[in-house]
């Protein structure tokens, strides 16, 4: 690690190591000198920037993809080898000097010293020992995370569990059974990953605050909101919006679902929160099968884990991008580990991004069924933005989405696209003749991917990382905070009021984001909101359809409106390219217009008490 710190002084010119002058006025253009200067340095920057970050990428992929100590050592070292670069003071010097003379630069210049400035804010070459200790934390925090295995039974006085399950399984059961007994019994295995975790997100806490701290910034939260050039009370207040806005249409879904539910399970309809145990999902985040009428995994029986992957490979070749290259296949982790099998792999699905340039793979656990469908479309997303990304054009140091919500925005519209109708019924998925009314549709949306989803993201996520964080919240009051912040945004109670005071519990940590991708849940908010205002203007500009029953497959002017926005990456602010694709700011309209008819049915509905 010296060594690379060492190579990275030698062959920095010493022009760019002076100390920052003052910053002169405003020059009407660029200054030649001072852009050939900077040009100098951001040509070496991202050449060892990308050469290190594959590094650091394979040594994950390998930890995540097969979890074991000596994988985890070589990701841990690999992460101490790209902090060391990315937070070298010498770095950390230049930038800040040619930062100082910011009107004499390229815009584009302007905006890769910013990203260069904003990865040296994790990794402060001025603290290495906590740096180190942050990244070694995070390593011993992931092989946690990967390797728990959830227990459906009590262990033996060995240790050894008699009903051991993955999470596939875990989440299958939450899915399918009617047994409040049972429900419960496999809702509370889910939480007990959190034991283990929060002794590591409580060394966590003070590690990446900090590190944040050394460059700056009020918090950990602060620095990963910087990256959308905005401050922690913006985007609270945005997200605080969001909330409001779709207020009245959650009120309206969380009464119908009440009352739904208590009658699958035969019980009185609660009057305020939701028993947590009696959603399908570990974190209230999505209501899936509470719907009556659809079922989508009908359509999935015939069909294969392989199928799905190349169908969602299909659906983008249809708009006009290119077939995955054959690395993709041979190097991504696409299916569960065979049962009996050793190995063991992360459960969260994710795209990657190996090289920022040609190598592309996907980390899944696909089975044949219907979320597995829209999570293969999703992750495609973000590959195919990868790749249009990935072009002369765009230097290393850019190529990212115009913000991470765009990335997850991405995804989220085509998980749009793949669930509507005249797609599924053109795949056979569903009967041409199907009676399915509009409304129960549109249920069944508001409920697995949108309405449901919004208050956790852009409530109890993003106000619990915002309290721990910039409001440094003690351990001891994570489990409170957790259940008050679910109850206030969510609606949602533990099925065991007295779980909310066991200080040893940490059900916040049960989430993987709080972990392994922490300060960025209101990406998901935001990319929700986004993903309708992409929806809508692709349905009503490009297909001439209505945003409801409409289809992508095959139309070129889709691709080439999508391929417009991606291959941009982060070359331009992240406002200008909404504006510019959109015609608009970045608002709730598109989603409360587009679930008006729902809202519409749901009063209906409750008013009468069906």
């Amino acid at each position: 690690m010296k060594a690379l710190v060492f190579l990275v002084a030698v062959l920095l010119p010493a022009t760019l190591l002076a100390a920052p002058a003052p910053a002169p006025a405003p020059a009407p253009a660029p200054a030649p000198a001072t852009v050939a200067e900077a040009q100098t340095f951001l040509d070496l920057y991202n050449s060892l920037c990308q050469r290190l970050t594959t590094v650091a990428s394979e040594a994950e992929w390998a930890a995540s993809t097969d979890v074991s100590e000596k994988n985890e050592g070589r990701r841990t070292a690999a992460d101490q080898a790209f902090a060391a670069f990315a937070g070298d003071a010498k770095i950390i010097a230049v930038v800040r000097n040619l930062l100082s003379r910011k009107a004499e630069l390229q815009p584009r210049q302007v905006r890769e010293l910013d990203k260069a400035l904003l990865r040296a804010g994790s990794n402060p070459g001025t603290i290495p020992d906590v740096v180190n200790a942050r990244i070694e934390a995070e390593s011993r925090q992931a092989s946690v995370q990967d390797g728990f295995v959830y227990c459906l039974g009590k262990p033996a006085k060995n240790g050894k569990c008699p009903k051991p399950a993955n999470a596939n399984e875990i989440d299958e059961k939450l899915r399918r059974s009617k047994d409040l007994a049972e429900r419960a019994l496999v809702w509370n295995a889910s939480k007990e990953i959190g034991r283990p975790l929060k002794p590591g997100l409580t060394e966590l806490q003070k590690l990446r605050n900090q590190v944040a701290r050394e460059m700056g910034y009020s918090s950990f939260y602060a620095l990963q909101i910087a990256d959308y050039g905005m401050t922690v009370p913006e985007m609270m207040t945005l997200l605080d919006g969001f909330v409001a806005d779709t207020r009245p249409l959650y009120t309206a879904l969380h009464t119908w679902t009440r009352r739904e539910l208590a009658r699958r399970y035969g019980q009185p309809a609660p009057t305020g929160d939701i028993p947590a145990h009696w959603l399908t999902n570990r974190w209230a985040q999505e209501w899936t099968g509470v719907a009556p009428g659809i079922d989508l995994d009908a359509g999935f029986k015939e069909r294969t884990p392989e199928w799905i992957v190349k169908q969602a490979e299909a659906f983008y070749v249809s708009l006009g991008f290119a077939a995955l290259p054959a690395s993709f296949w041979t190097k991504s982790d696409l299916y569960p580990v065979p049962k009996g099998g050793k190995r063991l792999k992360n459960s969260h699905a994710s795209a990657w991004h190996v090289d920022l340039d040609k190598d592309l793979r996907a980390l899944m656990s696909v089975e044949a069924n219907a979320e597995w469908f829209s999570t293969a479309h999703h992750e495609l997303g973000h590959i195919y933005y990868y790749i249009s990304y990935s072009r002369p054009e765009v230097p290393a140091g850019l190529r990212e989405g115009a913000n991470r919500a765009f990335h997850e925005g991405i995804g989220e519209l085509i998980s749009i696209a793949s669930s509507q109708l005249p797609y599924l019924q053109q795949l056979g998925m569903v009967p041409k003749d199907a009676k399915i009314a509009p409304t129960q549709v549109l249920l069944s949306e508001a409920l697995n991917h949108t309405v449901a989803f919004l208050p956790f993201a852009a409530g109890t996520m993003s106000r619990f990382e915002y309290e721990l964080y910039e409001g440094n919240l003690p351990p001891e009051k994570w489990q409170e905070a957790w259940w008050r912040l679910a109850h206030q945004y969510q609606q949602v109670a533990p099925p065991d009021a007295a779980r909310v005071q066991d200080p040893a519990l940490c059900d916040a940590c049960t989430k993987t984001h709080i972990n392994d991708d922490p300060g960025q849940y209101y990406d998901y908010a935001i990319a929700t909101v986004l993903k309708y205002q992409l929806h809508e203007y692709i349905a009503r500009k490009i297909l001439k359809q209505d945003p409801h029953n409409c289809n992508y497959w095959g139309n070129k002017e889709v691709g080439a409106f999508l391929k417009h926005i991606l291959e941009q990456g982060a070359t331009r602010d992240w406002r200008e390219v909404l504006k510019e694709a959109t015609g608009e700011d970045l608002s709730t309209r598109a989603m409360v217009a587009y679930f008006a008819p729902l809202q519409a049915w749901l009063d209906q509905e409750n008013a009468a008490g069906r």
